[in-house]
């Protein structure tokens, strides 16, 4: 049984996520603060967490950077009641996965759970995932599936979930990872923001391709260089990996 911890100090909404998850057929696991809900990610072992920003003791921040310093990799839904700009990016370049702004209908919180999950089942990233390759169209410029692919001093071990660049190992998050993957697998090939954010999101998010800008910024600031020297911007459409 999928395992979700909810880290939310409102227990209108406690209750609210739990009723309508365990109906589901989710096992949940709840904390009413930041310092309890990282003692219970770290016990519990959850497939997901669903994270309120504003927590008493520790704040989401200071819960999902002390996650991803310590490796845990789970994904990670943050819930805020803040609208501003700022603070989803900073969530994101913490290493969220996606975000919901308050109020939201559970109908859509379950479907950002379902991609979220669906995306790391089966060991997410250390798939090839080669079936939904296939849903980029093939054109002469694509280039064919492998396990380790390699760019000037970047290499990507796909099985073994690693990159390299100049043969220092390079700790990426699983959103990260997948976007280079993605679009390493596809170099030369212009990938439109739409495109990045439904296959790697694995959904349509409308109006909402800053998230993708955030990971390749994030991305470009981890393999270190000239902003340019792996992943192009193509002004207004998107981004291509380097030929």
């Amino acid at each position: 049984m999928t395992k979700i911890l909810v880290i939310e100090d409102e227990a209108n909404i406690r209750e609210l996520i739990t009723y309508n998850l365990v109906s589901e057929g989710y096992e949940l696991v709840t904390a009413e603060n930041g310092e309890d809900g990282l003692s219970l990610a770290k016990a519990e072992n959850p497939d997901l967490i669903l994270l309120d920003l504003m927590l008493p003791v520790l704040d989401g921040y200071e819960v999902i950077r002390a996650l991803r310093k310590a490796g845990n990799p789970v994904p990670v839904i943050m819930l805020t009641a803040k609208n501003d700009e700022v603070d989803k990016v900073l969530g994101l370049e913490f290493g969220a996965d996606d975000y919901m702004t308050k109020p939201f209908g559970v109908r859509e919180l379950k479907a950002r759970i379902r991609a979220v999950l669906r995306r790391c089942e089966n060991g997410g990233a250390m798939m090839s995932e080669r079936s939904e390759a296939e849903e980029i169209p093939e054109t002469k410029n694509a280039n064919p599936p492998t396990d380790v692919l390699v760019i000037d001093d970047l290499r990507i071990d796909i099985p073994g979930h690693e990159v390299t660049v100049a043969g220092k190992l390079v700790a990426l998050t699983l959103k990260e990872f997948e976007l280079l993957k993605t679009l390493a697998e596809n170099r030369g090939i212009v990938l439109t923001r739409d495109r990045l954010l439904d296959r790697i999101w694995g959904y349509e998010y409308a109006g909402e391709t800053r998230t993708v800008d955030v990971h390749v910024r994030y991305l470009r600031r981890k393999l270190g260089g000239d902003e340019d020297r792996y992943i192009h911007t193509i002004r207004g459409v998107g981004y291509k990996m380097k030929q």
